[in-house]
């Protein structure tokens, strides 16, 4: 399975591609989709579709995990910007036909640690220590992707099987949701 985790945001998002075979993890590929400060809102999320267009076609992932929107209500404006930014993610999804799922900060942090309340630091030790990689050199957004994917394989084995269900009612959903966009085309 080829699990494709996306850290959206309008200046940085992070994105991560992590294959499972058998119980065993592996990054494929990973990297950043940067827009400039300068420009409007709308060249911003038009290069940003470009850019998850692209990865979205290149990486060929069988899944899409996106980090669930979350903001302090002290910052009303990072979460706007962080919406427009999701749904040019959720937007690509659906356009390519691929199965998308959502998770939260709490959700990422014990599916990677085992506690919901894990420091950031601890989540991006865990994934470097999962996938044998330095993340010291990349972003944190580079980072938060790969929590995000390795997240997904996760939930999704079979060793979680209540979770599984639940992910495979959330695909059935998915799935559903893509033939309707078809139907409405």
């Amino acid at each position: 399975m080829r699990v494709l985790g996306i850290d959206p945001g309008l200046d940085t998002t992070g994105w991560a591609l992590v294959c499972r075979e058998g119980s065993r993890l592996r990054p494929l590929s990973y990297g950043v989709i940067r827009t400039r400060a300068r420009d409007a809102l709308e060249q911003r999320l038009a290069h940003l579709h470009a850019g998850v267009s692209a990865v979205l076609r290149e990486q060929r992932p069988d899944a899409v995990a996106l980090e669930e929107l979350y903001s302090a209500y002290a910052h009303p404006r990072t979460a706007i910007l962080m919406g427009h930014a999701r749904g040019v993610v959720c937007l690509c999804a659906a356009q390519q036909e691929l199965p998308l799922f959502h998770y939260n900060a709490t959700q990422v942090k014990r599916a990677l640690t085992g506690s919901g309340r894990a420091s950031k630091e601890q989540v991006q030790g865990m994934v470097g220590t999962l996938l044998g990689l330095d993340l010291s050199a990349h972003p944190s957004d580079v980072a938060d992707a790969l929590a995000l994917a390795v997240c997904h394989c996760n939930i999704v084995s079979p060793r979680s099987a209540p979770e599984a269900q639940s992910a495979g009612a959330n695909l059935q959903a998915r799935k559903h949701s893509a033939t309707w966009l078809r139907r409405r085309r």
